[in-house]
């Protein structure tokens, strides 16, 4: 079976690594950028995510500028998606800033100041990187990390999307600007297309781990990017488990479950080439680390003392407090592959057994929650956010609105603008705004899109806040939005998932100081999957463990007001019982 270090010897110019959360993509990434760089190829490697976690992976602050991070070679940078909205924004509205009356040009700004301008800009900046010579010239190879599944195929549809939208689309303004004068834009998005559906230029690393629910999501991105014209693909199989105590039931399980998942990948991703990377024993950080995954692993210590006798509270204590009331809004955010949907499933099983009517909803796009719930359970509704349905239902909505007020020829110019592709953000929002309103009347569990379109989501919200306090005549102690309600903790109560793990655990302290600066207070936090709770005696998961003690300790005493500890399970939480197992029948208490 070939390598990382075969799949470099073949590599084209552009090389994208897409996959569900938490499969590993920034880690493999990495590893293929140091290894290049180490063979003398100079490399660029860029994160398109907004929630990029380089800096952690490299230790070396990583901005939106190619970054040296110790390696002859190679360069890392992020495309920053609030960064790239300024820069864009100027670049729209600094020519005619002297010249335009200074209404329209707050009209511009304003028209520019969503969140799918955001969305749009970091785009536009990722467009330059395939197509610019200026800026990648001198570059062998360029490696974009990119967000997790949904996310990155939203942003490789749009080069399609835009330039469809632009040959069609010649009067009015959009999240691009004024649509009037977009004709080299237009030539950027064609040149993009080309490179993206060119199997000489570019290749699709999809990168995924051996669970059900992952070799899923691959396939699902597989029968997404065909359509585009995006063939060429290379499968990576990460973190490949081999017990080493065939005495330890959870190593015999996991081992087992992977062999089964393995055993019954989908047809179509199983016909593609692939490469298969083992479970480390440590968290893939750092030069000594990345290289490991193109080489030979260190040895496993010789002795590791396991120390498990801290008390690990259990989610069932958490679930207790978020029983006291019979409505409000409880949002399950993360990085992605952290567990969200399980915890959130697990959550809204549990409240709704204790007598509760609950409502399960997901802003996620790649979200599974039928199949983690595996059945019906009395009490509990589930739905989602279905951005196609949503978006249509917005449109339908819009003109219908509108059709009394105004010509034919203004009806035409908003059909026009409501074929852009940034409708759908807004769409979105409008659902996610009804969802938080909602909650005022019965009790709803979000289980949330990875952070970084979550971001985005919570932006939208304060734009809209924004706008609706400066529209005139309005009495602000009247105004509730839905970014107040996200703010008041008797309505919402914020839950940060994550895992034991450098990356995931810095993230969420990310996340959570953005959450603050917004004016919302995360509730709690959860630590799922942990192999410390679990107590392995597998070399490879005790060692594991160990690296999760500071990680409990820095959530415990530095960063959560209350949070709960999921032990990592034998089998894949699905059902019913699973899942109230999961929640834990103890009477321990929760963490403070």
């Amino acid at each position: 079976m070939p390598t990382l270090a075969d799949l470099a010897t073949t590599l084209p110019r552009f090389t994208f690594f897409t996959g569900k959360g938490g499969v590993g993509k920034t880690s493999t990434a990495c590893a293929l950028a140091v290894h290049l760089a180490d063979q003398g190829r100079r490399v660029l490697l860029v994160s398109t995510d907004p929630a990029s976690n380089l800096t952690d992976v490299f230790g070396t602050e990583i901005g939106e500028t190619p970054t040296p991070v110790g390696v002859p070679g190679l360069a890392v940078m992020n495309v920053d998606p609030e960064g790239a909205a300024a820069t864009y924004r100027e670049r729209v509205i600094g020519p005619v800033r002297d010249t335009l009356p200074a209404d329209a040009v707050r009209q511009m700004e304003e028209q520019l100041s969503g969140a799918c301008t955001v969305e749009v800009a970091a785009f536009d900046e990722f467009a330059s990187l395939l197509v610019d010579d200026a800026r990648i010239g001198g570059y062998d190879h360029l490696l974009f990390d990119t967000a997790p599944t949904g996310h990155t195929l939203r942003l490789l549809q749009l080069p399609a999307a835009w330039s469809g939208y632009l040959d069609a689309n010649t009067r009015g303004a959009s999240c691009l600007g004024p649509l009037s004068g977009q004709s080299a834009k237009r030539d950027v998005y064609a040149a993009t297309t080309r490179v993206l559906c060119d199997p000489e230029q570019t290749l699709m690393v999809l990168v995924t781990r051996p669970e059900p629910s992952a070799f899923t999501e691959a396939e699902r991105t597989r029968g997404e990017l065909e359509p585009l014209g995006i063939t060429n693909i290379v499968v990576v199989l990460n973190a490949v488990f081999h017990a080493t105590d065939q005495g330890d039931p959870l190593a015999v399980a996991m081992e087992r479950r992977g062999a089964v998942a393995i055993a019954t990948m989908p047809e179509a991703l199983a016909r593609f080439d692939r490469i298969d990377l083992p479970l480390q024993p440590y968290n893939v950080v750092g030069l000594p680390a990345l290289r490991a995954q193109c080489g030979a692993p260190p040895p496993l210590p010789a002795t590791i003392v396991a120390t498990h006798d801290a008390p690990t509270p259990d989610l069932n204590a958490l679930i207790d407090q978020l029983a006291d009331r019979d409505h409000g809004l409880v949002m399950l955010m993360g990085k992605g592959g952290v567990g969200k949907t399980t915890v959130a499933v697990a959550i809204a099983v549990a409240l709704a057994e204790r007598g509760h009517a609950v409502h399960l909803t997901t802003t996620d796009p790649a979200a599974h929650l039928a199949e983690t719930l595996a059945g019906e359970v009395e009490g509990l509704r589930v739905s989602r956010i279905d951005p196609a349905v949503e978006t249509q239902r917005y449109r339908e909505k819009v003109l219908a609105r509108s059709k009394s007020a105004l010509d034919e020829d203004g009806l035409m110019l908003l059909e026009e603008d409501l074929r852009s592709p940034c409708t759908e953000e807004v769409a979105v929002f409008h659902a996610f705004s009804r969802i938080v309103n909602a909650a005022r009347r019965e009790l709803v569990i979000v289980d949330t899109a990875p952070t970084g379109h979550t971001l985005l989501l919570l932006d939208a919200a304060g734009s809209y806040h924004r706008e609706i306090l400066r529209a005139p005549g309005v009495a602000p102690e009247r105004v509730i939005t839905p970014l107040m309600r996200l703010q008041d903790p008797m309505h919402t109560k914020i839950i940060l998932v994550t895992l034991p793990e450098v990356t995931p655990v810095a993230e969420a302290r990310g996340l959570q100081d953005d959450l603050r600066r917004a004016g919302i207070s995360p509730w709690g936090w959860v630590v799922n999957q942990s192999l410390t709770a679990a107590r392995p005696t597998d070399a490879v998961l005790r060692a594991r463990a160990e690296t999760e003690k500071p990680l409990l300790d820095t959530v415990r005493e530095q960063l959560a007001t209350r949070f709960a500890v999921v032990p990592m399970c034998p089998e894949s939480p699905v059902g019913r019982v699973a899942l109230r197992a999961l929640a834990g029948e103890g009477t321990a208490r929760v963490g403070t």
